[in-house]
C-alpha cells in the first residue's frame, strides 16, 4: 500500500511551506527516515523525511513550489504500484506565480497518510532556478497591441522580430515607430525595426518574498495596526559597566569574551523578575504574566529578523548567557533553528549598536507586551561646568 507525504506544520507557525529542493528522484529507493526534500518553512529551512520505505513513486509538488500545511507533495510505495496523483490523476498540482494550485479530483483512496518529521539541514540550501526557458512563437501568437498589429501589417513588418516595451513585452505602436534596421516579409515595404533591446537591463525585477519575509510582514501588520504603542526612552551610564567587562574579559582569558549585548540582556533578566507586567503576553480577554523569564533576542540574517529565545534567562549566569546566545545567532544565520527555539519569547531586545545606531524604535513581537530597543554606546560630553571626563553611556527604547 502506498504512503502519501505531506506537507507538515514544521513549525508553530507554518500556514504554507516552499519546497526548495527535491533530495530523491521519482524511482529512487527510498530508506525511513532518509531526507525527501528541503522545505522552508516562515522561520527556517528544514528537511521532510521519510517515514515509510520503498520508492518515490511521484514527486506532486516542483521545487520551488509553495503549497499549504497537509497538501500531499508525494508518494512512496513499492516500485511499479500505482498511485493517484500527478498529471495523470486527479491530485495534479499547477505553478502559478510561484504558488500552487491543485485541480479538482477524487482524493486517493488505498493509501496512508505518512507524517514527516524535520531536522534542519547539514549545509546550506542552493536553490534551483525553475524558470521556463522562452522559446520562439509565430507571429501571430507574439503579444502585440490592435493598432500594432494593423501598423505592422500595413507595413509588412515581421512582429517576431520586434521587441515590445509594453505590459509583459507586449509589442506596441512606439516599438514599430521607432528607429533601426529594416524588417520586412517577403512582398512586403520596409519599415523600421526597433533598437535590439535583448541584452538590455530590464527596468525592474520581481523578487519573490521568502516564507520568512511573508511572516514577518504579516507580524508588522498585527503589531503595528492594533497594538497601541508608547515609547520611553532613557541614557544608560555604562562607565563602571565598560570597567567590569574589561576586567572580566581579562580574567577570562581564552575562555570566552563577554560583549556589552550580553550584559544588557543579563540586566534585562533580572529586570524582569522585579517587573512582572512588562514579562507578558496579551491574550485578549486577559493578561497571561510569566514567572519564567524567556528572553527574545532579535538576529539579523539576509531575508530579514528572527528571534532566538533564551529559556529562563533570569536563572543563568552571564557566561551562561553570553555563550548560548552566541551559538543561537549562529544557527540563526545558518537558518538551522528548531522551532522550539525561536517560538515562546515572553520579552524581546533587539540591539543595533554594532551597527552604530543612535537611536530607533523597535516593534512589538506580539502576543508579547514589550521590546527594548537598545542603540551603540557612546561618549557622553560633561554637563557640569569644570567637568573634564567623558562619559560612555547608551540610549535605550522600551
Amino acid at each position: 500500500m502506498a504512503t502519501k507525504v505531506v506537507m507538515e506544520a514544521l513549525s508553530p507557525t507554518m500556514e504554507e511551506g516552499r519546497l526548495v529542493e527535491w533530495k530523491k528522484r521519482e524511482g529512487d529507493p527510498v530508506a525511513v527516515g532518509e531526507v525527501l526534500a528541503e522545505v522552508e518553512t516562515d522561520k527556517a529551512v528544514m528537511e521532510l523525511v521519510a517515514r515509510a520505505g520503498g520508492t518515490l513513486l511521484k514527486q506532486l509538488v516542483a521545487a520551488g513550489a509553495t503549497v499549504p500545511v497537509s497538501t500531499p507533495v508525494g508518494w512512496i510505495g513499492q516500485a511499479g504500484e500505482s498511485v493517484d496523483g500527478g498529471p495523470e490523476g486527479g491530485q495534479a498540482v499547477k505553478q502559478s506565480g510561484g504558488q500552487v494550485e491543485r485541480a479538482p479530483g477524487p482524493e486517493p483512496s488505498a493509501a496512508t497518510e505518512a507524517v514527516a518529521t524535520a531536522r534542519p539541514p547539514d549545509r546550506p540550501t542552493v536553490l534551483p532556478s525553475d524558470r521556463p526557458i522562452a522559446m520562439p512563437q509565430p507571429s501571430d501568437r507574439v503579444k502585440a497591441s490592435p493598432l500594432a498589429r494593423k501598423i505592422a501589417s500595413e507595413r509588412g513588418v515581421d512582429l517576431t522580430a520586434v521587441s515590445g516595451s509594453g505590459p509583459e513585452g507586449r509589442v506596441v505602436k512606439r516599438d514599430l515607430e521607432a528607429g533601426g534596421q529594416a524588417v520586412r516579409r517577403p512582398g512586403g515595404p520596409e519599415a523600421p525595426r526597433p533598437p535590439d533591446r535583448s541584452t538590455a537591463r530590464p527596468p525592474y525585477e520581481d523578487v519573490p518574498l521568502s516564507q520568512l519575509r511573508k511572516t514577518i510582514a504579516k507580524r508588522l501588520v498585527q503589531s503595528i495596526g492594533p497594538i497601541p504603542t508608547f515609547y520611553l526612552t532613557s541614557e544608560v551610564d555604562m562607565e563602571r559597566v565598560a570597567e567590569a567587562r574589561e576586567a572580566l574579559n581579562a580574567s577570562l582569558g581564552e575562555q570566552g569574551k563577554v560583549s556589552f549585548n550580553d550584559i544588557v540582556l543579563k540586566a534585562v533578566a533580572t529586570a524582569l523578575r522585579q517587573h512582572p507586567a512588562c514579562n507578558a503576553w496579551w491574550q485578549d480577554d486577559h493578561l497571561r504574566v510569566w514567572h519564567e523569564v524567556h528572553l527574545g533576542m532579535a538576529v539579523a540574517i539576509e531575508d530579514g529578523l528572527i528571534t532566538p529565545v533564551l529559556r529562563n534567562a533570569d536563572t543563568k549566569s552571564l557566561r551562561e548567557l553570553s555563550a548560548e546566545s552566541r551559538e543561537l545567532a549562529k544557527r540563526a544565520r545558518e537558518r538551522k533553528l528548531k522551532p522550539e527555539e525561536y517560538v515562546g519569547s515572553t520579552f524581546s531586545v533587539s540591539n543595533l549598536g554594532m551597527f552604530d545606531i543612535e537611536h530607533f524604535t523597535a516593534i512589538i513581537n506580539p502576543p508579547e507586551a514589550a521590546i527594548l530597543a537598545v542603540r551603540s554606546i557612546a561618549p557622553l560630553p560633561p554637563k557640569l561646568p569644570g567637568q573634564l571626563s567623558v562619559l560612555r553611556h547608551i540610549r535605550m527604547t522600551l
